[in-house]
C-alpha cells in the first residue's frame, strides 16, 4: 500500500499538539504522585493522566500520516493506544488484552523492519552484538520475573517479551533512531514487568514508565520515516539501505 501524499505543514502542527500533550501528561503524573491519596488535588491529577493517556499515540500516528509515513507505522501506533486504553482500565482480562493490542503493534513494526535490504559488511557486527545483548538480557529478565509474577500472567508475560525483543532487534535495521525506540520500549516494559512482580520501585513508576514508553514510540516512528527518505522525509539516518527506504514507502 502506497503511503498518502504529504502535508508537510499540517504533520508539524500535529506533532507540536503531541509534544505539548505528552508533556502535560507527564506533569500530571508528576502531580499525582505528588498529591496525597484521596484528595482533590490527586482526583483531578488522575483525571488528567486518563483523559490525555490514549490520545497521544493517536496524535503521532495523524502526524505519520500526513508526513506521507507507511500506514503500516500509523497502525502500530494506534494499537499502541488500544494497549495504553486497556492498561488503563485495570483488572487481569484488561491487562491481556493492553498486551495483546501491544504485541499486535510489535507484529506490525516487525513487518516493517523485515522489508529486503542490506546492510553494509562493515555495519553488521554492532547490529549482531546487540541483539546478542538483547537475547542475553530477555533470558535472564524472564528467569529472574518468573518466581514473582502471578502465576495466570507468566506465560503470557514471557511470550511478550520474546515478541518485543524480536521487535527490539528488528529496529537495528532501520538505523540509529529505530534501535533508541527497541531499547528504550525493552525499559519500559521491564518497568511495567517489575511492578507487576512487586519489585521496589522508582518514585512515581508511572512517570518513568511513560517517559520512557513516549520516547520510544516517537523514536520508532522517526526512525522508520527517516529511513523512507524522500523530500518530506530528510533520512537523517544513514544506516538503511535504499531498497529498504524503497520497501518502507510501500508499506
Amino acid at each position: 500500500m502506497r503511503a498518502p501524499a504529504p502535508r508537510p505543514r499540517a504533520a508539524r502542527i500535529v506533532l507540536a499538539v503531541f509534544a505539548v500533550l505528552a508533556a502535560a501528561h507527564l506533569l500530571a503524573l508528576v502531580a499525582q504522585a505528588a498529591a496525597a491519596p484521596g484528595s482533590t488535588a490527586a482526583a483531578l491529577a488522575g483525571t488528567a493522566v486518563h483523559l490525555t493517556k490514549p490520545a497521544l499515540m493517536p496524535l503521532l500516528a495523524a502526524h505519520v500520516l500526513l508526513r506521507g509515513g507507511p500506514p503500516l507505522l500509523a497502525g502500530a501506533l494506534l494499537l499502541g493506544c488500544g494497549g495504553d486504553t486497556f492498561l488503563q482500565i485495570g483488572g487481569g482480562t484488561a491487562f491481556l488484552v493492553g498486551m495483546g493490542s501491544f504485541a499486535a503493534g510489535h507484529v506490525c513494526y516487525l513487518l516493517l523492519f523485515a522489508r529486503p535490504g542490506r546492510r553494509p559488511a562493515g555495519r553488521r557486527s554492532l547490529p549482531v552484538a546487540a541483539a546478542a545483548a538483547y537475547a542475553v538480557a530477555l533470558v535472564a529478565t524472564v528467569a529472574l520475573l518468573w518466581p514473582d509474577l502471578p502465576a495466570a500472567l507468566r506465560v503470557p508475560v514471557a511470550g511478550y517479551s520474546l515478541l518485543l525483543t524480536a521487535m527490539a532487534c528488528g529496529a537495528l535495521r532501520a538505523g540509529p533512531r529505530a534501535a533508541a525506540g527497541g531499547l528504550l520500549f525493552l525499559l519500559s516494559d521491564t518497568l511495567i514487568a517489575s511492578g507487576i512482580a512487586h519489585w521496589p520501585q522508582l518514585p512515581a513508576p508511572q512517570f518513568w514508565i511513560m517517559v520512557s514508553y513516549t520516547a520510544a514510540q516517537f523514536a520508532l516512528a522517526a526512525g522508520v520515516l527517516a529511513a523512507a527518505g524522500g523530500p518530506d522525509h530528510p533520512a537523517a539516518d544513514a544506516h538503511p539501505s535504499p531498497a529498504y527506504r524503497e520497501a518502507v514507502r510501500e508499506a
